[in-house]
């Protein structure tokens, strides 16, 4: 089947034939620098993982889209989903969500009713994860799920004023959440409406303006929430920093050097990089951006051409008087890369393609490696080889951090639904974990241990914690940092809210039995650590201990 684009619909996604291309062989591997080590969890987990979230009962809940056809994973007793607005099976007793409980490496099936393609998300403060947009049935829909044992799927098929397709979700310092974007949405809306009567969009041209004809290159945009309290916004090739509640542009950023896309379907990657320093007056922040596909790739990937991925990345302080991008080069090109941060404050790049770029049939070469980037290395050395993975992830692939340090990975499918024969790369539904090289057993003995405060403790900004931590080695105090993250809602190469912070020692004591207490202070407003659930890990010479939960309020 040649390169083709979900933007074609309706008349692509009734045809739900296999492609006819012969299989092709994996590429070569390159040697690893750095190591790190693959396990494969489930050999069919029964669905596609397009869209991923850790919630803090350590469970993972994974949905793909109720268009694909008949899944590999039926509903429980006997039920079904009979929905006479569904375009390809309008009866269908197959699973299209797993709630995934990471401890015991088993899931459970979850009833979805209508079509989560392309959607997005966040967490709220209290934990219950807010899924928004999608399309066809879906595309207005609120679906919520709360975790516990036996909950499920709730869904407000109104509880958009917009269709959301290809939108992003950002958590605000109230606990609300903004919904930016989405396919011919240069708008954006808020959930929940602080009035419950309110149906109000908000226009926000620079969507618009970013908008590439005949590929947009600007859904998905990345958004990240500055330490001012504004959102950086990028999309396309360029970003802005907008005041959300004046609906105003505080300032430009200038373009991303050679002017090539980053956003779907360009499909590179963004994270927001450690907040640090946070008791300063003047807090850092800084972005990072890297990989994604040239300008033209999506046209020319749908003649059959498959142009060369992206080898560049971005780097710019936001917060800057007179910001500037930094460029580096990676290790090879890459489009359709995940990004994870790491405990340690490092960056692994995973998933994705060499050449084409995101859409049906439209990526070749997937990129095997994953590459981890020193956070805090000089430019020119930030960049390391993992060990390889068997298992291509192109389009509709997902990664996420666990609890545990590892990086759980799934997902792609870069089909108009399941196929798994005579194609270039089948449906992918095994479930693998990469144990980056952190978690090597010669690092047990410098690896901190959490004692204490316990796992779901609830924190106030700018509280003085005391952690009790055990390190079998001689501990180096200036070695020593505790870090919150925010897991995030993953799909399509973005991890929406993903987000770390880092607090130094304030002082550490030696407590006996190569036990120690260590004081720290917890971030001191909702700008820098928006309300809800974060991984706590201390990191000890850059090793990091398990992570435990706790939520900030």
């Amino acid at each position: 089947m040649t390169c083709a684009t979900p933007f074609q619909l309706p008349f692509l996604i009734i045809l739900l034939a296999a492609a006819t291309t012969t299989f092709s062989p994996l590429p070569p591997v390159e040697a690893a620098d750095g190591g790190g080590e693959w396990q494969l969890l489930q050999k069919n987990m029964g669905i596609v993982a397009m869209h991923m979230q850790l919630l803090h009962n350590d469970h993972v809940v994974i949905f793909d889209r109720t268009d694909f056809g008949l899944s590999n994973l039926s509903l429980p007793d006997g039920r079904c989903r009979r929905n006479p607005r569904e375009i390809v099976v309008k009866t269908d007793c197959t699973a299209h969500s797993i709630d995934y409980d990471v401890a015991a490496n088993k899931y459970r099936a979850l009833f979805v009713e209508t079509d989560v393609w392309c959607s997005s998300g966040a967490v709220t403060p209290e934990g219950t994860l807010i899924q928004t947009g999608g399309f066809n049935d879906g595309d207005r829909a609120v679906r919520t799920f709360t975790p516990c044992p036996d909950c499920d799927w709730r869904e407000d098929v109104n509880g958009l004023v917009a269709r959301r397709w290809y939108a992003t979700n950002h958590i605000l310092p109230d606990g609300r959440q903004i919904v930016i974007g989405g396919r011919r949405q240069f708008n954006y809306e808020f959930y929940p409406k602080k009035d419950a009567t309110a149906r109000n969009t908000y226009t926000l041209p620079f969507l618009l303006q970013t908008n590439d004809p005949g590929a947009e290159n600007n859904l998905y945009p990345f958004v990240f929430l500055n330490v001012d309290g504004n959102l950086f916004i990028y999309a396309n090739n360029r970003a802005i920093l907008f005041n959300y509640q004046k609906n105003t542009i505080v300032r430009t950023y200038p373009n991303i050097p050679g002017g090539e896309p980053r956003s779907y379907p360009s499909s590179g990657s963004a994270v927001l990089l450690p907040l640090r320093n946070l008791n300063k007056p003047n807090v850092e922040a800084e972005v990072l951006i890297c990989g994604g596909a040239p300008k033209g790739s999506y046209q020319q990937a749908l003649g059959g051409k498959f142009l060369p991925a992206l080898d560049t990345c971005g780097r710019i302080k936001i917060t800057d008087a007179n910001p500037k991008w930094e460029m580096e080069t990676m290790p090879g090109g890459r489009a359709m890369n995940d990004m994870v941060m790491l405990p340690n404050g490092n960056v692994l790049m995973i998933n994705g393609v060499s050449q084409g770029t995101a859409g049906w049939e439209c990526g070749r070469n997937p990129v095997l490696n994953p590459y981890l980037y020193k956070t805090n290395a000089r430019n020119g050395a930030r960049f390391e080889l993992q060990n390889p993975s068997n298992v291509p992830r192109v389009y509709h692939s997902t990664a996420i951090l666990l609890r545990d340090g590892r990086v759980l990975v799934a997902g792609s499918n870069p089909h108009i639904g399941y196929s798994f024969n005579n194609v270039v790369f089948p449906t992918e539904l095994r479930m693998e974990a990469f144990s980056p090289s952190y978690l090597e057993p010669r690092f047990e003995d410098v690896r901190p241990k959490i004692i204490a405060p316990a796992s779901q403790t609830k924190l106030k900004y700018g509280q003085k914690l005391t952690m009790r931590i055990g390190v079998a080695a001689a501990l180096d105090k200036n070695s020593l940092a505790a870090t919150m993250v925010a897991p995030p809602f993953t799909t399509h190469s973005y991890s929406m809210n993903q987000r770390m912070l880092v607090m130094e020692p304030n002082a550490v004591r030696d407590v006996g039995k190569m036990t120690y207490e260590v004081d720290v202070t917890t971030p001191g407003s909702a700008v820098h650590a928006p309300p809800g659930y974060y991984l706590l890990f201390m990191c000890h010479q850059d090793i990091p201990s398990h992570g435990i939960w706790v939520q900030i309020l």
